[in-house]
This record gives structure tokens, C-alpha cells and sequence, in this order.
């Protein structure tokens, strides 16, 4: 892997397997939990699964934010402080790239910390949103704060959830939703195209930690591979994208990043690919 990618800038794509070391379990590795998430549509269209979802994100997003960066995402700030990086593309929501101290990051699924108002558009913070719950909802975070898995996008496995009260938005009364990108919807085609920039910048796309299932990694494997760019892949468990690799590797993600961030020389100018048009 260090051979390969010696003398290359490179853009990172990085998944739920990442942040597995930070105590955040992810979707599709060998001993995750089975999950159905859902889907915009359910969210908007059901009353009670909307009162599920929210009851189980008020208890998740309190395991979330107590999450701290690993030393995977503190090889990749080393990384990016060496020049070795052209940008982070993030499946992630949980922000602890940022936390670590990345500032070229792509959070292509949004975050976890906002929340948004789907009539005005008003942003919240997640924190001001988790106060208003817990004043509707006195007692439940006591109640079933510790029950169950919680996943990487905050939601907790909990039940207990046909009487929780959901927070209309303080602005305008309507529908308050998470302001990450629920299965069923689109990926914001600016936060697209600053991805695309980021790997038409790079010499070579290493993937971190996912397992390539949904096309919104994919197809930024697929961009490298059709300009013939290497792809190296550290995953444990198959990938959609394998057959598009250079290399794959099934081994721990924070000791190979951290390995790496010690093994790569600079980045040359000759050797970091073709310059974005």
C-alpha cells in the first residue's frame, strides 16, 4: 500500500468502519447489528415511525457527541499537515474528523449536530433541539437512556417510544428532521461536486472503511478507476467497489491509517495526476 501510493496525493474516502474505535458500530461489518434504517419517505409520511425515529435519535444523539476521534482520524489530520491529502470525503455524520482537526472534509451525509426545518429551511443546533425534547418529554432519557445499540446515524435500539412528544419547529410549527441525508434522498449536488474536485485533484482514492453498499461512495471509486487512478480499499468484509481496486486490504482501519501517515513520503507535484479543469 505504501509503495503504491508513495509520491501521490491522495483523496479519502472514509465509512462507518472508521469510526468503529470511537465506540460508534457500524452497518455491514462482520458483527454488526442487522438494521433496516429509514427512509425519507417513512419519515415524512408516518406520524408514529417519525415519533419512533425521534425518541430513538433523542437517546443516540447523546451517545454520539460523547464519541471522540481515533487514531485513525488523527493519522489522516497528520496526513492532510503534510500536504499528503487533496480533501476527506465523509459518509460519516458524526464530525469527529473535524473534532481531530481536518479542515479539507466533505461530509457528504451531513451531520449529526444540526437539525433543519423542512418548511422555512431554519438550521438548528442539535444540542438547542435536544433541550426542547427533553422539556416535552421529562424523565424518558432517564428512563431508556442506556437500552440498547445506538448506530452510526443516532439511532438507539429502543422500543419505549409510543409516547414520546416530537418538537414542531420553534420558528414557523412545522416538520424538524436531522440535517443528514436520510436513505430515499439526494446527496446536495454542491457537496457532490466538491468530491468529484477532490478526486479529479488526486493521484489515487484510498477508501476507509466502507463497504461501498449505497452508490453515493461507489461512484467516486468508480470516477477514480475510469481515469485509472489506484484505488486501494481497507475494509474487513467485501465491497461493492473490489473489482475497481488496486488493492484491497482486510485489516484494521485506524492501525493502517496510522501506519501509513508514518510510511508515505511528500507528495511530489509531478506525481499527484492530472490537475482539475
Amino acid at each position: 500500500m505504501a509503495d503504491l501510493l508513495a509520491h501521490l496525493r491522495l483523496t479519502v474516502l472514509t465509512g462507518a468502519g472508521l469510526s468503529t474505535d470511537s465506540g460508534i458500530p457500524d452497518y455491514r461489518g462482520p458483527n454488526s447489528v442487522p438494521r433496516n434504517p429509514m427512509t425519507y419517505q417513512q419519515f415524512v409520511g408516518d406520524d408514529a415511525l417519525r415519533r419512533r425515529y425521534w425518541a430513538r435519535n433523542h437517546i443516540g444523539w447523546h451517545h454520539l457527541r460523547r464519541a471522540h476521534p481515533n487514531d485513525g482520524h488523527r493519522a489522516l489530520v497528520r496526513m492532510e499537515k503534510r500536504g499528503l491529502l487533496t480533501g476527506l470525503i465523509t459518509q460519516n455524520v458524526d464530525r469527529l474528523h473535524s473534532s481531530a482537526g481536518s479542515t479539507k472534509v466533505v461530509d457528504l451525509h451531513g451531520t449529526y449536530d444540526r437539525v433543519v426545518c423542512l418548511s422555512c429551511r431554519t438550521l438548528f443546533s442539535r444540542q438547542d433541539i435536544a433541550g426542547l425534547l427533553e422539556r416535552l418529554n421529562p424523565g424518558y432519557l432517564e428512563r431508556t437512556g442506556n437500552a440498547g445499540d445506538v448506530a452510526p446515524d443516532a439511532d438507539a435500539d429502543v422500543d419505549d417510544t409510543s409516547d414520546f412528544m416530537v418538537a414542531p419547529c420553534p420558528v414557523c410549527g412545522g416538520m424538524l428532521k436531522p440535517d443528514f441525508v436520510y436513505f430515499g434522498e439526494n446527496v446536495p449536488k454542491d457537496r457532490v461536486d466538491r468530491a468529484y474536485a477532490m478526486v479529479d485533484d488526486a493521484g489515487a482514492l484510498l477508501v476507509a472503511g466502507s463497504s461501498l453498499t449505497v452508490m453515493s461512495g461507489l461512484r467516486f471509486v468508480r470516477h477514480a478507476a475510469k481515469q485509472a487512478k489506484p484505488v486501494v480499499i481497507i475494509n474487513r468484509g467485501a465491497t461493492r467497489g473490489d473489482d475497481f481496486a488496486s488493492l484491497k486490504l482486510e485489516l484494521g482501519v485506524s492501525e493502517s491509517l496510522a501506519y501509513l501517515a508514518d510510511a508515505l513520503p511528500g507528495a511530489t507535484t509531478e506525481e499527484v495526476g492530472p490537475a482539475r479543469r
